[in-house]
């Protein structure tokens, strides 16, 4: 199925929020309700309830970083094409970030921004799934949420190894206009995705994967063990060797930050 034709871009229109609880979560109430169509673009100021992978909290200070969530389409792609979105949406963070802060940035399996051994910002991406005439699963729009730290240099003491876009440059930012130059970055990403295909994505998401061709510790349920990174696959499978098996799931195996 082909896209849609002339859609907006990413980023278009740019909503600028006061505050609220989720990005995400309000994104999905005004698709839900027909008043956000592809590429609108919600940016909070604050947010207070804001969600990250896995059911975890994404704690951001007021009026210091990006938070930011973005309307796609999807209808005309298969259920099974979700990781190449999502690869592309982190490949956009990365194309973003690595501008300021340069090349010690990097992808973390699945999709967290990192700079060094630190974490840099975080996605979520939320699907509405409907059905076809013959009661088939439609893919029909994702929520892309993304959260970047620019500006924040205080961090709680349960995160482990944040670090923000400040603490790499010594420098002040301007979170409106660097949201909007994301926007840009993720719709050229994006068209990417659409015009070339998965295996373009996949070829650049490896190359700049975190850890890629070093040894990282992995927990399974009661085990941990060290093996190697070896890449990724099209079903977004992180591909090892040297554990008791050669691609792990998101959510079946967890990093040890050592």
């Amino acid at each position: 199925m082909s896209a849609p034709t002339n859609p907006n871009p990413l980023g278009t229109p740019f909503i600028e929020l006061a505050a609220t609880t989720s990005t995400n979560s309000y994104a999905m109430f005004q698709v839900k309700a027909n008043t956000a169509a592809h590429g609108t673009a919600f940016f909070a100021h604050a947010q207070t309830a804001g969600r990250g992978q896995m059911g975890k909290i994404w704690r951001t200070a007021e009026g210091q970083n990006i938070i930011l969530s973005l309307v796609a389409e999807t209808s005309h792609w298969g259920m099974h094409q979700q990781f190449g979105l999502s690869m592309a949406v982190a490949l956009g963070v990365y194309d973003f970030f690595s501008k300021y802060a340069g090349d010690k940035s990097s992808v973390k399996w699945p999709n967290d921004l990192y700079w060094r051994d630190r974490k840099a910002g975080g996605i979520l991406i939320e699907s509405i799934i409907g059905s076809n005439d013959f009661g088939e699963p439609v893919w029909k729009w994702a929520i892309i949420g993304i959260g970047i730290n620019l500006n924040q240099t205080l961090f709680p003491p349960e995160l482990l190894n944040p670090v923000s876009l400040k603490q790499i440059t010594g420098k002040q930012w301007d979170t409106v206009a660097l949201a909007k130059e994301l926007c840009s970055c993720l719709e050229a990403r994006y068209q990417q995705l659409l015009q070339q295909g998965m295996s373009s994505i996949l070829s650049d998401y490896n190359a700049i994967l975190y850890k890629k061709g070093q040894s990282i510790r992995l927990r399974k349920d009661n085990a941990a063990f060290n093996c190697t990174v070896l890449g990724v696959n099209e079903a977004g499978q992180l591909l090892v060797d040297g554990a008791m098996q050669p691609a792990f799931t998101h959510g079946e195996a967890e990093w040890v930050i050592l």
